[in-house]
């Protein structure tokens, strides 16, 4: 499962919803390191954190009294009621202790039958339902050798369920019809499933816990003019009688309930092959000629990571579907991985961005997560950080280090930013909703960890341990005790120590660290600030990096106590030091540096991560001193585009006065840098400084093959006031780029006018998950300065996203729109309405 982050260019809108003791010996090299360490001591709090940790009900892993051996589906549809019509075969024995009831999960249906199954010879047996669960009473009291099949006859009734969702999983109905009457011109027809947490069981009986494992038959009824995907392999596809035709996909190796999958719809299938194995790519058809452009490296990623884990992608085939409406950003069930609809792009839209993090993300859930299943949602970690870090796997092997450290870097701003409200230990049962543990701390925290881990033990025994973990956990459940024990038996450490400091308890070391200089000595102090009633003294195998006279020299250390003084000898006054030069660190690190020290960093730091941190810190300070904006001058000409864009945003908050000296090269790259972003961050920094003086630039920008630039160029153009702007914007009023639909957005909510409100009207309809967002918030903003234009039509329209989006913070950016307009009975009507059916508490929060 991935998150969908959003970033948008130009825009400046959000929700509140949406911001949504161990000790060792230090490791020393006595020529270069002396160590002296002060009394221990601890921080201890007067008042509780808002991000203490929370006491809840332990969770346990479900208890497993039946064995779920194969499930038999057949299932077919009504798209006018949204029902699934299905008949469940499912084999089972008692897991160890005899049995003579059944428990199933089954959400929200009808049953109209249970019977027990000799053959084709249907016994039918006694049962009980209460809208959750089948209590089953068996013919007789089976033990653990004896199998038997129960067959349920139901009808799935998704959209008659209590909703809820998460921050990855907006939504936990099982399964989505999307468009089902055909009477929106924007959507095609389409039935898929969404399985995590314990949804599938609204849509088949079975056992949902994710320690359960089963094979499977599924065959699906549809239309012909339908394409249909399920787990494993295609067997057959066969003509009814009645005109519609069964498609069978058997999955002839055992997985999670959860990831069971289905979608259908009018999909191209954009054949591809790794090795001997069938990769296919399913999309609506207008996107057929760039699926393999977008999803085109996911043969090499198979190849990257099938050697690197020492373990062959196990799945007969491996298919990537993209759908409508998806209630997260990605899945990965089981050989057959559903993604949002973001994935479809056009030609210029691929010039800018690139999905290759959230592909690789899915593909290694194949086998963390899939191959092997964390035994509970407590331990989720063992599945997302993988999938996670595989990103950052990924971008290292294809795209090189600077990359690689920006998404490091990136995960760590997400969990620092979660941090400030909500601090739980990795692996937690003491959660409130299954649903809260798909959050920054299970991806953005877990992913950073394992990167810790692999830096400590390194990359030899990284992946030979990665291969035990696999070998000997294949096709079962696990818990954080096994991932621990694999790098024990590989390594021969105990790392009792690691993983209970970064998996069992919560928080982050908060490092403060100081240096001087003095008699060829250098000392640095490290205070471990953490509040120690909640968090532990860490031990920290780290290095220090000392810059002396342009060259480098690392020291390694163990900070392990609350406070600890390195000493090092050192020949003349550094040019730089820094406590953890890799940036592999989960936590934070106070350390003053001087304007001379952070120029250096930026020159001399090959770590993009330390440049870019570098340049922010020099932006926070001291933006006009003459050699800050020489040195930023200088990270402009930087290999990596990243740090060039940096430097750009960090420039343009300079007065124009005193931009002079970098305008030139800020317009050089506004109309040559490669990179889209880069020119399009240019093109912005100059409208922030010129006024009309660009006019020709922000033509020339409207007009550029990237997206992101021409956006830039409509939002600079408009910033000159001319009297044709109107014209020129509209001269885009068609272009469906979300970039160019934002720009837009952002300039009509104000001047746009009453001529504009069919355009919002059109656009709302056109758009979808974040841009939709974003679009609602400026609709919101026109009408409340187009009064005129709150029409019975625009309420209708808001009225129905507040309610039925499928994206909470869809539903949430309506509501305020909405909001605009509460002068109104009628819609104090709707806004009361919307309260009360909310079933999110996210939303429900803000709307109290």
């Amino acid at each position: 499962m991935n998150h969908r982050f959003l970033s948008v260019v130009g825009m400046a809108v959000s929700l509140s919803f949406m911001a949504a003791c161990n000790t060792g010996k230090t490791a020393t090299d006595s020529k270069t390191l002396k160590v002296a360490t002060s009394k221990q001591s601890v921080q201890v709090t007067d008042t509780v954190p808002a991000w203490a940790p929370k006491k809840h009900a332990f969770n346990p892993s479900r208890t497993l009294e039946h064995d779920l051996i194969h499930t038999k589906l057949r299932v077919s549809f009504d798209w006018e009621k949204q029902y699934l019509n299905g008949l469940a075969e499912l084999t089972l024995k008692p897991y160890f202790y005899p049995q003579n009831t059944l428990a199933l999960d089954a959400k929200g249906m009808d049953i109209h039958s249970v019977s027990l199954m000799k053959g084709y010879d249907a016994t039918p047996l006694s049962y009980k339902y209460d809208g959750q669960k089948i209590i089953i009473e068996l013919d007789k009291t089976y033990s653990r050798t004896e199998e038997y099949v129960i067959e349920v006859d139901y009808t799935a009734k998704p959209n008659e369920l209590k909703a809820s969702g998460s921050d990855a999983i907006t939504q936990d109905k099982g399964l989505y019809f999307i468009n089902p009457l055909g009477k929106d011109p924007n959507k095609p027809k389409q039935i898929w499933t969404q399985g995590e947490t314990e949804a599938s069981s609204a849509w088949f009986p079975t056992i949902d816990a994710p320690n359960e494992r089963m094979t499977q038959d599924i065959y699906i009824t549809v239309d012909p003019q339908f394409t249909t995907l399920s787990n494993g392999t295609f067997m057959y596809s066969r003509q009814n009688a009645d005109g519609t035709k069964t498609d069978y996909w058997k999955q002839d190796l055992p997985h999670a309930p959860y990831l069971t999958m289905l979608a259908i719809g009018d999909f191209a299938v954009v054949k591809d092959k790794w090795r001997d194995k069938e990769i296919n790519y399913y999309v609506e058809p207008a996107y057929k000629g760039t699926a393999k452009k977008v999803f085109g490296n996911t043969p090499e990623m198979m190849e990257f990571f099938s050697k690197k884990l020492g373990m062959v992608y196990p799945w007969s085939k491996y298919a990537q579907v993209v759908v409508r409406d998806f209630v997260s950003g990605a899945m990965e069930n089981t050989s057959a991985s559903t993604f949002m609809e973001d994935l479809q792009m056009n030609e210029r839209e691929l010039l800018d961005k690139n999905w290759d993090g959230i592909i690789a993300h899915e593909l290694f859930h194949q086998w963390f997560g899939d191959y092997v299943t964390t035994e509970s949602w407590a331990n989720l970690p063992l599945n997302e950080a993988f999938a996670n870090y595989s990103e950052y796997l990924w971008a290292e092997h294809k795209y090189g280090a600077d990359e690689a450290a920006y998404l490091q870097l990136d995960e760590l701003s997400q969990y620092l930013e979660e941090a400030q409200t909500k601090r739980e230990p990795l692996i937690r049962y003491y959660y409130e909703d299954r649903e809260d543990m798909f959050d920054s701390h299970s991806y953005a925290k877990g992913g950073r960890v394992l990167h810790m881990l692999r830096t400590m033990v390194g990359d030899e025994a990284w992946w030979a341990s990665l291969n035990r973990y696999l070998t000997q956990n294949k096709f079962s459940a696990v818990e954080v005790a096994e991932l621990r024990m694999a790098f024990e038996d590989v390594t021969g450490q105990d790392l009792m120590w690691f993983f209970d400091q970064w998996f069992m308890k919560p928080g982050h070391p908060e490092l403060k660290v100081q240096h001087s200089y003095e008699n060829g000595q250098l000392n640095l102090q490290v205070t471990q600030q953490q509040d120690t009633t909640y968090m532990p003294v860490y031990r920290l195998p780290l290095k220090v990096a000392v810059w002396t006279n342009g060259k480098k020299v690392e020291h390694p250390v163990v900070v392990d106590k609350a406070e600890q003084t390195f000493s090092f000898p050192v020949a003349s006054q550094p040019d730089l030091v820094l406590l953890d030069p890799e940036q592999q660190l989960l936590g934070t690190v106070d350390q003053e540096k001087t304007k001379q020290e952070l120029i250096f960093q930026i020159n001399s730091a090959r770590h993009a991560g330390l440049k870019l941190k570098a340049i922010e810190e020099l932006g926070e300070k001291q933006i006009s001193d003459a050699d800050v904006i020489n040195a930023l001058e200088q990270a402009l000409r930087d290999d990596y585009w990243r740090v060039r864009s940096a430097a750009i945003n960090t420039l343009s908050s300079l007065e124009p006065g005193k931009a002079a000296g970098v305008e030139g090269e800020i317009l050089r790259l506004a109309r040559e840098d490669k990179r889209g972003a880069v020119r399009a961050d240019a093109v912005l920094a100059l409208a922030n400084w010129g006024g009309s003086k660009y006019k020709s630039l922000y033509e020339q920008a409207m007009q550029d093959s990237s997206y992101m630039v021409a956006a830039a160029g409509l939002l600079g153009y408009a910033g000159t006031g001319a009297s044709d702007t109107m014209a020129k914007l509209e001269m885009f009023d068609k272009e469906k780029s979300e970039d160019v639909v934002l720009a837009l957005s952002t300039y009509y909510a104000l001047q746009g006018g009453p001529a504009k409100y069919d355009w919002f009207m059109k656009k709302i309809g056109e758009v979808r998950g974040g841009t939709l967002y974003y679009v609602l918030q400026s609709f919101g903003a026109y009408l409340a300065s187009n009064p005129e234009k709150n029409t019975p039509e625009a309420i209708a329209l808001l009225a129905d996203i507040a309610q039925n989006s499928p994206v909470y913070y869809v539903r949430g950016s309506a509501y305020q729109a909405l909001m605009v307009m509460s002068d109104r009975p009628e819609v104090q009507q709707i806004l009361q309405e919307v309260k009360e059916n909310e079933r999110d508490k996210r939303l429900l929060e803000m709307y109290n």
